[in-house]
């Protein structure tokens, strides 16, 4: 006997993963809302929820593999190398993230106008949300 799962179940299981709206569109115009549990949804796949780019993260991902499969033969190398990838992939991080604010800081910080108070809300919204993934990694 198998068990099936009430209906209102089943539609929250088939839900798409949740998304960060991008600026401008009318999700992100909303207010300020919970964040979901990064444990309990799947990972977004916006562009905006990927600091480093793919193919950026593949390589790093390839070079510490290789790092890790070379131990044996070589530990003391295997380790700079893993030393080396984990730098890259902190500069990575501080380059998006420097990037990110700057583009954050030029929406509402111009010199010749005045932010309007429903730019400093999206502005504050958008800072929330990437602190909050700062702080959870």
């Amino acid at each position: 006997m198998t068990y099936d799962a009430d209906p209102e179940t089943r539609a929250q299981q088939q839900q798409p993963p949740l998304a960060v709206p991008e600026r401008g569109t009318p999700q992100a115009a909303a207010g300020p809302g919970p964040l979901p549990n990064p444990e309990a949804t799947p990972a977004t796949t916006s562009a905006e929820a990927r600091l480093i780019p793919q193919g950026e993260r593949d390589k790093l991902a390839i070079r510490l593999q290789q790092a890790v499969n070379t131990f044996v033969d070589g530990p003391r190398r295997a380790v700079e190398e893993a030393d080396s990838v984990f730098e890259e992939a902190a500069r990575c991080l501080t380059d998006a993230m420097a990037e990110r604010r700057g583009t954050l800081r030029s929406a509402w910080s111009g010199k010749n106008r005045e932010a309007e108070t429903e730019e400093l809300r999206v502005a504050l919204r958008t800072y929330r949300e990437a602190t909050e993934r700062l702080l959870r990694m």
